[in-house]
C-alpha cells in the first residue's frame, strides 16, 4: 500500500509539474520511481539463531542441528547439487564446510572465487535443497589439506610463525577474512542466508593456547561482517580449556566409541550447553605406504542414535570427503612424515564418488527414527559409472628436455624462496670423478630421485629418515641431479611453520659440501603445451595417451602400473599417485569428461615401462605393496 501510494504521487507530480520537459526534473522522477519499484520487490524471509537455556533456537523454536561435512572443493561444481540432495535425503538438515584460503588467495592479495571455488554458490545451492550451513573460515582449517588450508606464500618469510599473533600473519590473516566477509557474510541467517554458525579458528587448543590469539581471529571475523550467526569454538575433549574463548559455546570432537566420555567432558567445562559435536569421525583417511581404513559403521549408527536420543546435536565429519584434487593433500608428522593420499574417501557415508555406502543408509535409518513422522526425500539417482578400454601412454617427453631457465645459487634454496608452492623442483651441479662415495641430502621434503648423468641413482625418502646413497662417478666431469617431489605440506601440528619444500639444508660427498648449484621450478601447471613425440622415453617423462567415449561417466583411472607422479585429464589435475598404495586408481568425474577424444598426461619419475591405462567401475583403495 504505501508504495502504491508512493507511486500515484509520483505520477501526480510528474503531470502537474510545469517543468516536466526540463531533463532534470525528468531524471529525478525516474530514479524516485524506479527506487519505489525496488521496495516493491520480494524481500528474502529473514530467520534468527540463538542460544537459549543450553539449546539452538531457530526463530523461536529449539533446533537441533544434524550436519555433515562436505568441502566445496573436494567435489566438482557441477555435483554439489547431487551431494546437497543426498545429504537431505538422509535425514541431515544443515552441511558444513571448511574454507580453504590457500586456493582464494593463491599469492598475496590475488583473489579467486570463480568457477569451482564459487564458495557463495555453494552455500547458496544448500539454501535451496532446505539445508543450514555451517562455515569454517579458520584461518587454519587442517582437513588432510596442504599446510592445513594456509596459503604456502606465507613461508616465504623464514622468520613467519603460523596461528600467531605475529603481524607478518595477522596482517594478510585479516586482509583475507575482510576479502571473504564480502562473499559470504550478505549469507548468514539473519540476512537471508543459510549460515547459522561461524567457527573460529580449529582445534586451536590441539596447537597452543593463547587466549589473545584466538581473540583477535575471534574480533578479524567480526570485523569482516559475520555478526548475524552463532560464533563457536572446537576442540577435542582435553584440549577445550586450551582452544575455547569466554562468551563463545564450545563443541567437542571425537572419534567413534568416545561420544560418552567427549560430552561429559564437554559438560564439565561449560555446564550451560549447548551440546554439540563439531566433528565425529565416522571415518579415517589414508597416508601412502600405510593400510587404508574401514570403520565399524553398526558401531557408529548405534552412536549415532545415542547421541540424536539425548538431544545433542552433531556434524559428521565426513558426510562425502571426496578428493584432494592437484596438489591439495597434506601431511601428518608423527614420529615420521606421514603424506596423505590422493583420495579423501574417509569411509564416509557417500563415497568418494558420491555413491551412498552401507553407512549411508544405517545412519539414513537412525535419522529418520528422529524425525517424529517426518518422511524424508528420495535419494537422487546414482551418477552413472563407466569402464574405459585399456589405452597406451604412447606419446612422450623427457622432462630433461623441458626445464626452462635455471637460477643459480651457491647452495640449495627452497621452494617458497622461489615463490614456487607446489610440483617438483630439480637441483644440479657438477661434479668431478671418478668418484665413490656416499651422497647426503640434508633434509629433503619430501622424496629426492638422484641420477647422475641422467640415469637413476637412487632415492631418498623423507617418510624412512633416509637422506643418503652411495653413488659411483665417472672419469671427468658429471651431471649431478637430484629431482625433489613435495608430498604435501604438514597440516596438523608444531610444525607447520616449518614445512619448507625442497632441499633445506646442504647436499655433501663424503663429508664435502657440494656447490655452485643450478636450481630449476617445476610447479607442473600446464603440461598440455608440451611437445610430445611418438616414442617412450625414460622416466623422469611426461608420457600422453588418448582415449574416445560414446557416453560420459565417473570412471576411476587404474593407475597401478605406473610409478609415483601426477595425472591430468582433459587439463584437469587428478592428484598424486605412488604405487606403494594404498591407493592404485584415481577419481574421475565424468563432468570432466567429454565425448569423443579425451587426452591424459602422466608425470612419472619412477616407471620405464611402456605403461597403459584402464577406467575401473570402482576404486582399488586399499593395496599395499612392499616397495620401497
Amino acid at each position: 500500500m504505501i508504495v502504491a501510494q508512493k507511486q500515484n504521487g509520483l505520477f501526480n507530480l510528474i503531470a502537474q509539474s510545469h517543468l516536466l520537459k526540463s531533463a532534470v526534473y525528468l531524471a529525478i522522477a525516474l530514479f524516485l520511481l524506479s527506487s519505489a519499484g525496488a521496495a516493491s520487490a520480494v524481500q528474502p524471509h529473514v530467520h534468527s539463531i540463538r542460544i537459549e537455556h543450553g539449546q539452538f533456537i531457530l526463530d523461536g523454536k529449539p533446533f537441533q542441528i544434524i550436519s555433515g561435512e562436505m568441502h566445496y572443493a573436494r567435489i566438482p561444481r557441477a555435483y554439489w547439487r547431487d551431494r546437497l540432495q543426498k545429504a537431505r535425503a538422509m535425514g541431515l538438515n544443515t552441511i558444513s564446510t571448511y574454507v580453504f584460503w590457500n586456493l582464494h588467495e593463491p599469492e598475496p592479495g590475488i583473489y579467486d572465487f570463480s568457477g569451482q571455488l564459487d564458495v557463495a554458490e555453494f552455500v547458496r545451492e544448500a539454501q535451496q535443497e532446505g539445508l543450514y550451513v555451517i562455515l569454517r573460515p579458520g584461518l587454519y582449517v587442517c582437513s588432510e589439506w596442504d599446510l592445513g588450508g594456509l596459503p604456502s606464500w606465507l613461508l616465504n618469510d623464514p622468520g613467519v610463525r603460523l596461528r600467531s599473533n605475529q603481524e607478518d600473519f595477522l596482517g594478510p590473516a585479516e586482509k583475507w577474512l575482510k576479502r571473504l566477509g564480502r562473499e559470504l557474510a550478505p549469507l548468514q541467517i539473519t540476512r537471508g542466508g543459510p549460515i547459522i554458525a561461524v567457527q573460529v579458528e580449529n582445534e586451536y587448543g590441539s596447537f597452543g593456547d593463547d587466549q589473545a590469539y584466538m581473540s583477535n581471529i575471534r574480533d578479524m571475523i567480526i570485523k569482516a561482517g559475520f555478526d548475524g550467526a552463532i560464533l563457536y569454538t572446537a576442540d577435542g575433549p582435553s584440549e577445550l580449556p586450551r582452544g575455547a574463548l569466554p562468551g563463545l559455546p564450545a563443541a567437542v570432537n571425537f572419534g567413534p566409541g568416545d561420544a560418552k566420555s567427549a560430552f561429559e567432558a564437554l559438560r564439565t567445562f561449560r555446564p550451560p550447553g549447548p551440546f554439540m559435536s563439531g566433528e565425529y569421525w565416522d571415518g579415517w583417511f589414508d597416508h601412502w605406504g600405510e593400510a587404508h581404513n574401514v570403520t565399524d559403521a553398526k558401531q557408529q549408527a548405534r552412536e549415532l542414535d545415542w547421541m540424536l536420543s539425548l538431544g545433542y546435536s552433531i556434524n559428521l565429519y565426513m558426510f562425502e570427503g571426496g578428493t584432494s584434487f592437484g596438489f591439495m593433500a597434506g601431511a601428518n608428522y608423527g614420529k615420521a612424515y606421514q603424506p596423505d593420499t590422493t583420495s579423501y574417501d574417509y569411509d564416509a557415508p557417500l563415497d568418494e564418488a558420491g555413491r551412498p555406502t552401507p553407512k549411508y543408509f544405517l545412519f539414513r535409518d537412525v535419522i529418520a527414527r528422529h524425525l517424529k513422522g517426518a518422511s524424508l526425500p528420495p535419494i537422487p539417482r546414482a551418477i552413472p559409472v563407466i569402464q574405459v578400454p585399456t589405452f597406451k601412454l604412447a606419446d612422450s617427453a623427457s622432462l630433461w628436455s623441458n626445464l626452462g631457465q635455471p637460477i643459480r645459487s651457491a647452495q640449495p634454496v627452497t621452494m617458497e624462496a622461489l615463490g614456487q608452492a607446489y610440483g617438483y623442483i630439480l637441483y644440479r651441479t657438477h661434479i668431478s670423478g671418478p668418484n665413490k662415495g656416499t651422497l647426503e641430502i640434508k633434509d629433503v621434503r619430501d622424496y629426492g630421485a638422484v641420477f647422475v648423468n641422467q640415469k637413476p641413482v637412487g632415492k631418498v625418502d623423507r617418510r624412512l629418515h633416509q637422506n643418503q646413497i652411495p653413488i659411483q662417478l665417472p672419469a671427468g666431469s658429471s651431471t649431478l641431479d637430484i629431482l625433489v617431489e613435495n608430498l604435501g605440506r604438514i597440516n596438523f601440528g608444531p610444525k607447520i611453520s616449518e614445512d619448507r619444500k625442497g632441499i633445506i639444508g646442504s647436499v655433501t660427498l663424503d663429508g664435502r659440501i657440494l656447490s655452485g648449484w643450478e636450481i630449476y621450478s617445476l610447479p607442473m601447471k600446464d603440461p598440455i603445451s608440451l611437445a610430445f613425440r611418438t616414442a617412450h622415453t625414460q622416466a623422469p617423462a611426461f608420457y600422453h595417451g588418448t582415449f574416445h567415449l560414446t557416453r560420459t561417466g565417473d570412471t576411476f583411472l587404474d593407475v597401478s602400473k605406473l610409478g609415483m607422479g601426477v595425472v591430468w585429464l582433459n587439463g584437469h589435475n587428478l592428484g598424486r599417485f605412488w604405487n606403494i598404495g594404498p591407493q592404485q586408481t584415481l577419481y574421475v568425474p565424468g563432468v570432466w569428461l567429454r565425448k569423443g577424444r579425451n587426452e591424459v598426461i602422466v608425470f612419472d619419475i619412477q616407471n620405464d615401462s611402456d605403461a597403459s591405462i584402464a577406467g575401473l567401475r570402482a576404486p582399488i583403495l586399499n593395496h599395499l605393496r612392499s616397495i620401497r
